[in-house]
């Protein structure tokens, strides 16, 4: 039994982990798997800001899916559709660049909302490898529905870490886009 307590000590200071009340662990001082998120200790992770930074994107990823989910539209997908009906007539490469997407992955992306009547490809006029991406009539009118919830999933974003910490996390962001 005392050796238990010992292990259990040496156990948080080396992992982090606190083991819960009445939880026994094994002779070796590992913990058990079943431990909840706030109970396992982050050690130098809680300084990273790429981990923190990764954490909230999959919160943000997640909020924005679920408040989109009506209109079934992905984050790239939404990334995509606005920057073309900014941009009419871009190229697929053009569009690629900007956000960071590999053409693989926005051709297939391409085909998809295609096959919705979001977005159509016409045969460049000056390059005959190259396509202008445009809305179609159906995609500026989803686009602006798309819009209108996504402010509402930034709404979220601001109800979750303050209108004034958004403003500031974009303005430092800014950097990077």
């Amino acid at each position: 039994m005392a050796r238990n307590a010992q292990v259990s000590k040496i156990t948080k200071s080396r992992t982090g982990i606190r083991p819960r009340p009445g939880r026994a662990q094994s002779e070796n001082g590992s913990a058990h798997n079943d431990l909840l998120n706030d109970e396992i200790g982050l050690d130098a992770l809680a300084g990273h800001a790429g981990y923190a930074v990764r954490r909230f994107q999959i919160w943000i990823f997640q909020d924005f899916i679920r408040t989109l989910a009506a209109v079934d539209i992905r984050p790239t997908q939404y990334s995509v559709m606005t920057v073309i009906g900014a941009n009419p007539g871009l190229s697929q490469m053009a569009v690629a660049k900007r956000l960071g997407i590999e053409r693989a992955r926005l051709v297939h992306l391409l085909d998809s909302l295609e096959h919705r009547d979001l977005v159509s490809r016409v045969k460049s006029a000056t390059d005959r490898r190259s396509h202008a991406l445009h809305l179609t009539a159906r995609g500026r009118t989803a686009l602006a529905q798309f819009k209108r919830l996504a402010a509402e999933h930034e709404r979220h974003v601001a109800e979750k870490i303050g209108k004034e910490n958004r403003e500031r996390l974009l303005q430092i962001l800014s950097a990077f886009t």
